[in-house]
């Protein structure tokens, strides 16, 4: 496995949910954060990019921030956690902690490919900019001087986009749980049985 860090998003007001803290909300039995901790096992560092009450869910090591003021939206988070990453690292993915479907496979994809930022894309052709992978150097090039509530597009002006095709079977790696019925539709797909040890911590 190529050395990586990881940086979750996990500060969404999930206003679609309800206000709960959409992280924690399981699928097949197991909260999300965990899962897509889970998938993310292999990192060197780990930071998370979310609400005080997600501590208790993270391993020894990892780092909870926030971005200040909290809710500045997916960028300006990106910018908080890449300002607590380690120096030394190279390569950094950027995960929503809500991506139930997330796994070791998946990551090893994105990292597989020699590039300053890869991402997934759907069937459409859809970039999904909360699945990627990036060079922390050119992340950091990237983010504006006022991230609050800037556009993720405002990342990818100023850089090659290598664009990779899912090719697994299932719900794909960036399914999102936005909404009741996503989560319900997650855990049609996903029951106990499926939990496995690395993906429980």
């Amino acid at each position: 496995m190529i050395s990586y860090a990881a940086l979750v998003l996990a500060g969404g007001a999930a206003r679609r949910m309800g206000g709960v803290a959409k992280p924690l909300l399981p699928v097949g039995g197991v909260p999300m954060l965990r899962r897509v901790l889970g998938a993310l096992a292999g990192a060197r560092a780990l930071v998370v990019v979310g609400p005080p009450e997600l501590a208790a869910e993270l391993p020894s090591g990892a780092v909870l921030t926030r971005e200040d003021p909290p809710g500045g939206g997916p960028v300006a988070a990106i910018a908080a956690g890449a300002a607590v990453l380690p120096a030394d690292v190279d390569r950094v993915l950027v995960a929503a902690a809500d991506l139930p479907f997330l796994t070791r496979d998946a990551v090893s994809a994105l990292l597989a490919v020699d590039a300053d930022v890869v991402m997934f894309t759907d069937e459409d052709g859809r970039r999904q900019h909360l699945c990627a992978a990036w060079r922390l150097g050119a992340l950091r090039a990237e983010l504006p001087a006022n991230p609050h509530g800037a556009p993720m597009r405002a990342l990818l002006a100023d850089v090659d986009v290598v664009e990779l095709p899912w090719t697994g079977e299932g719900l794909p790696p960036w399914y999102d749980c936005d909404t009741p019925d996503e989560l319900r539709a997650a855990n049609d797909r996903r029951t106990p049985r499926h939990v496995h040890t690395e993906e429980a911590l």
